[in-house]
């Protein structure tokens, strides 16, 4: 099979033929369809990650079908379109497993880091990793989905929103975009916060019923105007950004960081003693989260927006990605 590895830290991306991997007694081997490349992918390519054995194939949203299963494997079959994404696989014994907290398994296995990922024609992946993906999801739209997807979407499910709430996405990006998208699914009414005022229209797209365009107005005042948001929800990398709406909670609103700045963030303290506001962050989620992401995905038609490259142009893509010129999610495809 074609595969694009990292031989050694910090090193280009490497086209290899390899050997078709055979599944163990508890995995499966997914024959590849769709790849997305995210930023946490820069873990493996630069090393920084502890532990990681090279070389290594990245890649953890992965969607393709199962080609061959384990000895041990009886809830999946051949044929069966599945997703992997960044949660590759749990110990089941630890303190977190056996409350069923499998995304903060003492032992978690991650795809594309413990494992080979998916910038591959095939992959393996232990069972408790996949997600069944529904048959009318394309694949290059479900692969963003196992990581931006499931990020914001868990997130934004695991609060105290209800219906009918405000609640802002800072960011219009590679999370914020899919964000917007899912708080409009859910009834909340939508603020779209971004520093670039061109993403206006896309916003309104999406479903946003407020945009704010934070180069001009100062969104915590905005916010508070509108009554005070329940959830602010952090999708862009940046202290500043994130402390510029820290003040526009409501009453027990919470901020919600699902990018991680690469500084620390301030917050009006006072404020949120008074009004009973929290900050916290999110993880993405195990494998049923993210089958829970790609159906609901499927029932409300949300979908990236991606830009598609062939396999052997990984290092492409990636450059692209991390000089912020995708809009918004690179997949690879094998084959294309």
């Amino acid at each position: 099979m074609k595969a694009v590895q990292v031989t050694e830290p910090g090193e280009p991306f490497e086209v290899v033929d390899r050997d078709v991997p055979d599944p163990a007694a508890d995995e499966v081997r997914v024959e590849v369809d769709a790849c997305g490349i995210c930023h946490s992918d820069v873990f493996v390519k630069e090393g920084q990650w502890p532990g990681v054995e090279y070389p290594r194939i990245p890649g953890h949203e992965v969607a393709g079908r199962i080609d061959a299963v384990g000895d041990d494997v009886e809830a999946w079959e051949v044929g069966d379109r599945v997703g992997v994404g960044w949660h590759g696989g749990h110990c089941f014994t630890c303190d977190a497993c056996r409350r069923g907290n499998f995304i903060n398994c003492e032992n978690a296995k991650v795809t594309g880091i413990s494992y080979d990922g998916g910038y591959a024609e095939y992959m393996t992946a232990p069972q408790e990793a996949l997600a069944r993906m529904p048959e009318d999801l394309d694949s290059v739209d479900a692969a963003p989905l196992l990581c931006a997807g499931i990020t914001t979407f868990n997130a934004l499910r695991n609060t105290d929103a209800r219906a009918g709430d405000l609640v802002a996405v800072q960011g219009v990006g590679g999370l914020g975009h899919l964000a917007i998208q899912y708080a409009h699914a859910a009834g909340f009414e939508t603020v779209a916060i971004s520093r670039s005022p061109d993403k206006e229209d896309l916003a309104y797209d999406l479903g946003a019923d407020h945009f704010l365009d934070a180069s001009e107005v100062d969104p915590a005042e905005e916010l508070q105007s509108m009554g005070g948001a329940r959830v602010v929800l952090g999708t862009a990398p940046s202290a500043d950004a994130m402390e510029s709406v820290a003040g526009g909670l409501g009453v027990d609103g919470e901020l919600v960081a699902v990018a991680v700045p690469g500084g620390p963030v301030s917050v009006p303290v006072q404020q949120f003693v008074t009004s009973r506001n929290a900050v916290s962050g999110w993880p993405s989620g195990d494998a049923r989260d993210s089958q829970d992401t790609l159906e609901f995905s499927d029932l409300r038609d949300i979908t990236p927006e991606i830009e598609m490259y062939a396999l052997e142009d990984a290092e492409e893509a990636y450059d692209a990605m991390l000089d912020n010129e995708v809009r918004f999610r690179a997949v690879l495809v094998p084959g294309e």
